[in-house]
């Protein structure tokens, strides 16, 4: 196997949980950049992931960094889970549960039609808690310092959802496959599903699997891409 990062390589991460796709980025950039010899190597994700997901992340480097763009329009894969049973600000993790439900009620038909009914190109509305800027800032900046009102300033967005197939249900939780369009934000998804359902929502786990024909199956870790790269440099 051999490398060459000036031309251009697309490399796959698995990304861990609570890591930034800048943190996975930054790790391969400077061993890259040391392995190389050279500082100015270019090199660029194609693509965030929240810090509360896994999966896939896209790293180009040299020439490569070209493809970046076009990399970044291809549909995204997901698995999801959804939290049926609360509402958080932030429609994930990342903030405490403000409202509780009882869902007993709720069927597998009941959540089965709502998915059903998010097929299609729709307008999206981004959540607060976002990389969106807003006046110059960050949307999740606004949140943090509980500027809720700039939330108005949020435009929907067009997205499509191409697949949301329920993979298991056990109340309150239910994991979907989910395939989308560029820009969908699966909580923003998990805070809409569970308005149409009739409860809360909010995502309890995310993983992406796939960035077009790219899959999580084929990306390494940091560490076992370092020990890859020199494995192949000592050959």
């Amino acid at each position: 196997m051999s490398f060459d990062f000036q031309e251009g390589e697309i490399l796959l991460f698995d990304k861990p949980y609570k890591w930034t796709s800048f943190d996975v980025v930054n790790k391969a950039r400077v061993f890259l950049k040391y392995y190389c010899h050279n500082p100015k190597l270019k090199v660029g994700h194609a693509g965030t992931l929240d810090p509360l997901a896994t999966g896939l992340v896209i790293v180009c480097t040299g020439k490569k960094t070209k493809e970046i763009d076009l990399i970044q329009t291809s549909e995204k894969e997901y698995e999801a889970v959804f939290d049926l049973s609360v509402i958080r600000p932030s429609f994930d993790k990342e903030t405490e549960v403000t409202q509780s439900f009882d869902i007993s009620n709720i069927t597998e038909q009941q959540i089965l039609a709502a998915a059903q009914s998010f097929l299609g190109e729709q307008e999206q509305l981004p959540p607060l808690f976002s990389a969106i800027k807003i006046n110059g800032v960050r949307a999740y900046m606004h949140a943090r310092n509980k500027n809720t009102e700039i939330e108005k300033e949020i435009q929907p967005r067009k997205i499509e959802i191409k697949t949301m197939e329920m993979l298991s249900f056990n109340s309150p939780f239910v994991k979907f496959r989910i395939v989308c369009s560029k820009g969908t934000y699966i909580r923003a998804l998990a805070r809409d599903f569970g308005k149409r359902v009739g409860c809360g929502a909010a995502l309890d786990e995310l993983r992406r699997t796939a960035v077009g024909d790219y899959r999580v199956e084929d990306a390494l870790n940091i560490e076992t891409f370092r020990e890859t790269i020199l494995n192949a440099e000592e050959k």
